[in-house]
C-alpha cells in the first residue's frame, strides 16, 4: 500500500493538530511505560548499579549522534517535494541515499565505541566487568537508531504507523523489566534486552516504510547516489548541517551526565540520571511536537504564501510556550515526589537537580518550531549558531559550578539552554522579517 499527502494549500495548524493526537496517544502510552520500567530498572539495581548503566546508556545515546546523520530530516526537506510531485523514483533513490549514510555512520559507531571503551573506560569510573557488555550494547544502540524509515513514514503523513511501531519499545522494555526484576536484576540482562528491543523496532520500521511506499523502495533504485545529489541540491550541504546540529546537540545532552559521571562519581551520576531522564521525558514533548511540526511547516512552505506561513509559525510559538510554562510549574511542585516513587528514597533528592533541568527543557519546547521554520526557509546552518551558542555556554557552566555537585551541573544545563533559545529567537524573527519584506 501507499500514502500521499494532499497536495495543494495546507491546512496548517489542523494537520499539526491531527498529527499531535496520534504522537500524544503513542507518548502518552510511552510515558507511562518508561514510569513504569525506570522505577523497576532503578530500584533493583540500586543507585551505583543503575549509575554504571546509566553511565552506558548515556555514552551509547552520545556515539548515536556522534556516528549517525538525521537522515529524517533530509527525508522530509528535500522528500516532500518528490511526493508533491508524485515522482517515486526520486524519492526511492534518495531514501536509499540516507539509509547508506546511515550504515556507514552504524560502522563508524563501533569503531569509536572500541576505543572509548577499551581506551577509557577507567576515565569513566566504568566497573571493568562491564566493558565488554557495554561496548557490544553501544554497538548494537548505533545500528537501531535508524531515521531513514521514520522520516519516510512521515513525511506520507503517516503518523499513526509511526506510533505503532514506537510503542514496541516502551511496551518491550516495560515487560522485559519485569522478567528480569522476577529473575534477577543485572546490568547486563538488561543491557541485552533494551539492545534486542531496539534492534527490533528498528526493522519494524524498515519494514513499515517498505509497505508504505514499495515503488519507491524498489532495489532498481539503489545505488543512484549521484542521481540523488544531483536531483535533490543541496542535499549534501544539508546531511553535513544537520549532523553537525545533532552532535552539538547529543553533546549538549549527554555531555552533563558523562560530567557527572567524571568529576563526582557513578553513584551520583545516578540520581543525576534519573531526574535527567524525568526532565527529558517533559523534554521529550519538544521532540514529539517537532515531529508533528516538522512536515507540515516544510509542506506548508511548499504550498502556502508567506503570510499565512509566518501566522502558523506564530500560533505554535505560542502553544509551546505554554506548554514549557505548565511543564515546569509540574517540576516545580511534584518533581521531587515523583523522584523518590519512580527510584524510592534514595533517589528523592534529585527534586533539587530536576527543576533546573525541566527549566532547560521548557526553552527547548518553546523553540520547537524554530528549526523547521530555518530547514524550510533555506536557512538550514542557522541553527548551529544557537547550538555552538548553547554549547559553550554549558562548558563554561560546568567549570563554573560542577563544585555546586549535580545541582550546579543542572543549572549549567538550564543557563545554555536559555542562551540557544534567545539566540535562535532573534534569528528566527530576522529570517521571517526578510521572508515577509522579499514576499
Amino acid at each position: 500500500m501507499s500514502s500521499t499527502p494532499a497536495s495543494g494549500k495546507r491546512k496548517g495548524l489542523p494537520n499539526i493538530l491531527g498529527n499531535i493526537a496520534w504522537l500524544v496517544g503513542g507518548k502518552g502510552f510511552g510515558a507511562i511505560c518508561s514510569l513504569v520500567y525506570l522505577a523497576l530498572l532503578s530500584q533493583s539495581l540500586g543507585i551505583r548499579d543503575f549509575g554504571h548503566f546509566s553511565l552506558i546508556f548515556g555514552t551509547g545515546q552520545a556515539l548515536v549522534a556522534i556516528a549517525g546523520f538525521q537522515t529524517w530530516q533530509t527525508m522530509v526537506r528535500f522528500g516532500a517535494q518528490a511526493i508533491h510531485q508524485q515522482d517515486w523514483g526520486r524519492f526511492g533513490r534518495l531514501a536509499w541515499l540516507c539509509g547508506g549514510l546511515e550504515a556507514a555512520g552504524a560502522i563508524f559507531g563501533c569503531l569509536a565505541a572500541y576505543v572509548i571503551y577499551f581506551g577509557f573506560a577507567d576515565r569513566l569510573g566504568l566497573n571493568p566487568a562491564y566493558v565488554h557488555m557495554a561496548f557490544a550494547f553501544n554497538c548494537a544502540l548505533v545500528w537501531a537508531r535508524v531515521t531513514t524509515p521514520n522520516g519516510i513514514v512521515r513525511v506520507l503523513d503517516r503518523f499513526d504507523v509511526s506510533i505503532y511501531v514506537e510503542a514496541v519499545v516502551p511496551a518491550g522494555r516495560v515487560l522485559a523489566a519485569i522478567a528480569i526484576v522476577v529473575m534477577g536484576a543485572s546490568v547486563g540482562r538488561f543491557l541485552f534486552a533494551w539492545a534486542a528491543i531496539d534492534l527490533l523496532a528498528a526493522a519494524l520500521y524498515w519494514i513499515a516504510a517498505w509497505r508504505l511506499a514499495p515503488h519507491a523502495l524498489a532495489r532498481r533504485h539503489i545505488g543512484g547516489i549521484r542521481t540523488a545529489l544531483r536531483e535533490n541540491p543541496g542535499a549534501a550541504r544539508f546531511f553535513g548541517i544537520t549532523y553537525l546540529s545533532s552532535t552539538l546537540d547529543a553533546l549538549f545532552k549527554q555531555g552533563p551526565l558523562l560530567a557527572v559521571g567524571y568529576f563526582l562519581g557513578t553513584s551520583t551520576a545516578g540520581i543525576y540520571r534519573l531526574a535527567d531522564q524525568l526532565a527529558q521525558g517533559f523534554g521529550k514533548l519538544s521532540a514529539l511536537l517537532g515531529r508533528a511540526i516538522y512536515p507540515e511547516i516544510t509542506l506548508a512552505r511548499i504550498s502556502n504564501d508567506a503570510g499565512d506561513f509566518r501566522r502558523l509559525v506564530l500560533q505554535i510559538t505560542g502553544i509551546a510556550g505554554i506548554g514549557g510554562l505548565i511543564v515546569t510549574l509540574v517540576a516545580l511542585f511534584f518533581g521531587g515526589d515523583v523522584l523518590g516513587l519512580i527510584g524510592g528514597e534514595a533517589y528523592a533528592r534529585g527534586g533539587v537537580i530536576l527543576l533546573p533541568l525541566v527549566i532547560g527543557a521548557a526553552f527547548e519546547l518553546a523553540s520547537v518550531s524554530y528549526e523547521p521554520v530555518l530547514h524550510s526557509t533555506g536557512h538550514a546552518a542557522y541553527p548551529l549558531i544557537a547550538r555552538v551558542i548553547a554549547v559553550l555556554t554549558l562548558g563554561v557552566g560546568i567549570f563554573a559550578f560542577v563544585s555546586a555537585g549535580p545541582v550546579g551541573i543542572g543549572w549549567a544545563v538550564a543557563l545554555g539552554m536559555a542562551a540557544g533559545y534567545l539566540a535562535m529567537s532573534v534569528i528566527v524573527w530576522i529570517v521571517l522579517h526578510w521572508d515577509r519584506k522579499r514576499a
